[in-house]
């Protein structure tokens, strides 16, 4: 009878037990996740694993600790080709990206993103940051295979302290501090999609410029003696590199957040976790002696830290000594996942799992070209053939102090020719110039945003600042002067048109119109509004882009657009004051 009521009472708790093996086994097998971290211009020797003692980075460096070092690994000069390059494994001129701004930043749509197979792999798919590759949807991140985005898509921006910005092509407004902001998003996306896998990118907008930073940060590096500096001879910016710090601490901070989420949800363990930065730093600081920073095609231009944790497959402590490249960074993590993936354009990176895991073939005689603004250079495994054609020895001399092409004549010859194949397979995608035009109202999204960074200004009118990003239009003065757009209408539609602008009070009154081929819309501003210049009270030195000011939202009608090509413009029809107004965006939304 004992036995019977024992048998009677196990049978229960068994069959819980298999019940909860049978629940924990999909997670166990799960396609691990994956978190992107991005920094936008931090060099190489911004973070304290790198040797930097004027910093802390322990949340960073602990990737490392936990993973993986890739000691030489590298990325293009600036920002957006860096980006598209992570984004499709493949080199940013083959795909059209040519500048930072004005469309030039975007990588054509015949490409398929990193984005764009995770989440045909059945990945929930996220961006929270900086884009830089493009605004107006299909360049659109939410047209580029990420499912959800937060954040702006501009190449900088003017105002990290709850500024303007957008959520899945909607005007919102940000909620503190920039960089944490973005990273409340991203352990809320975590949060939401724990029981999926999920790709998070996380292309953090920090140290780049405006140099802004909460009192936590800066209080501890504004008055700090740095003992680590640039290289002598080099003028550095010491308040300037003090506020690049404190930015880079602030990430830091974020990034430890972000790696404790994945604890408290336990998916530690199955989570590849990537840090990285965009380009070299964007002022000369102390960068472990190599030669240039931001822009640069030498060393300190393009190299930057990986840091990479996945406990899962990486041991602990391992240490990449191979050159490595942003290119490969897609092919790698297919390979780790095991996702099915076929790329329909060949990829210029290679899977480095066999550098991650110590089995399989990696070929250790490859070359990686860095490229910008009719600049390459090449690096090997030992040398670096730079843009005018010197040969370093890049484990002799690090800093490329000596060109040694006089005694290596047969390396160079090796590596020019490996760079004029280079340049003739890869620039043509940059030949002449920049035919695309600004895509407007694609019917698979709502929004479009015409910002006056995309727009062409004439007769009188000039931007607020000539770093186009983050500006607006000014000096609108005269009947023939016009804002202008090269768009392409994806579809006929009926779009309501919102403007933003500022106004002076004794310019109320002014009359415009909004016109595309035979349709047009005509507004007048009937309320003041002057809000000053702002973002100086945020800066911890003085900046050298626009300023920014909190512009009005104004709804001007509805406008009829035809699909085809032509010019977008705003034009004046009667000016009242002095000027029309300031201008900083036009927001087209589909009702048709």
């Amino acid at each position: 009878m004992r036995k019977v009521l024992l048998l009677f009472l196990l049978v229960p708790l068994l069959a819980s037990n298999q019940k909860r093996l049978s629940d924990e086994k999909p997670r166990a097998e799960a396609r691990p996740n994956i978190v992107i971290l991005l920094s936008d211009d931090q060099g190489w020797g911004d973070l304290s694993v790198s040797g930097n003692t004027n910093l802390h980075t322990p949340n960073i460096d602990k990737i490392a600790k936990n993973g993986a070092l890739f000691d030489r690994f590298y990325v293009q000069p600036v920002c957006s080709p860096t980006r598209a390059e992570l984004l499709t494994g493949r080199y940013h001129p083959r795909m059209g990206v040519r500048s930072t701004s004005e469309g030039g930043e975007r990588f054509n749509l015949d490409e398929t993103t990193l984005a764009d197979a995770f989440k045909k792999a059945g990945y929930a798919t996220a961006a929270f940051g900086k884009w830089h590759s493009g605004m107006q949807y299909p360049y659109h991140p939410n047209g580029r295979g990420f499912e959800e985005y937060y954040g702006f898509c501009s190449g900088h921006w003017g105002d990290y302290f709850s500024p303007m910005l957008e959520h899945n092509g909607a005007i919102t407004q940000g909620n503190g501090f920039l960089a944490d902001d973005l990273t409340e998003r991203a352990m809320a996306f975590m949060q939401e999609h724990k029981d999926q896998p999920f790709l998070v990118y996380v292309p953090y907008n920090t140290p780049h410029s405006p140099m802004q930073v909460p009192d936590r940060w800066w209080n501890e590096f504004k008055d700090k003696p740095l003992k680590m500096t640039a290289a002598q001879g080099i003028e550095e910016d010491l308040n300037f590199t003090r506020a690049a710090l404190a930015m880079c601490e602030n990430i830091d901070w974020n990034v430890g957040r972000i790696m404790e989420k994945l604890k408290a949800l336990n998916l530690e363990d199955n989570t590849i976790v990537l840090y990285f930065s965009d380009n070299g730093p964007n002022a000369f600081r102390w960068n472990g002696g190599m030669k240039g920073k931001k822009g640069s095609t030498d060393e300190g231009g393009a190299r930057s830290p990986l840091l990479m944790q996945y406990p899962k497959v990486i041991r602990p402590g391992t240490k990449v000594n191979e050159i490595a490249g942003v290119i490969d960074l897609l092919p790698t993590l297919v390979d780790l996942t095991g996702i099915a993936f076929q790329p329909p354009k060949p990829l210029d990176g290679v899977s480095l799992k066999p550098l991650l895991t110590g089995k399989g073939t990696f070929d250790k005689n490859r070359l990686l070209y860095s490229y910008w603004n009719g600049q390459t250079s090449v690096r090997s495994q030992q040398y670096r053939l730079d843009s005018k054609g010197k040969l370093y020895d890049m484990v002799a001399d690090p800093g490329q102090t000596t060109d040694i092409s006089a005694k290596k004549a047969e390396e160079v010859a090796r590596l020019k020719t490996a760079v004029n194949q280079w340049n003739a397979e890869v620039l043509p995608g940059i030949a002449g110039e920049d035919q695309r035009t600004f895509p407007v109202g694609d019917r698979e999204f709502k929004y479009t945003q015409m910002p006056a960074r995309d727009a062409r200004p004439e007769g009188g009118i000039r931007r607020s600042n000539k770093y186009p990003n983050c500006t607006f239009m000014t000096n609108w003065t005269r009947p023939d002067d016009a804002i202008v757009w090269d768009v392409e209408v994806l579809a006929d539609g009926d779009f309501d048109a919102v403007i933003y602008y500022t106004c002076a009070p004794e310019n109320v009154g002014s009359t415009f119109e909004l016109t595309m081929g035979r349709n047009q819309i005509t507004a007048k501003i009937t309320e003041a509004h002057d809000p000053p210049l702002r973002g100086m009270e945020h800066d911890r030195v003085e900046r050298m882009e626009s300023y920014v000011k909190d512009f009005k939202p104004m709804n001007i009608g509805t406008i009829h657009l035809e699909k085809g090509r032509g010019r977008l413009t705003l034009k004046a029809l009667d000016i009242v004051g002095a000027q029309v107004m300031d201008f900083r965006l036009l927001m087209l939304e589909r009702v048709k």
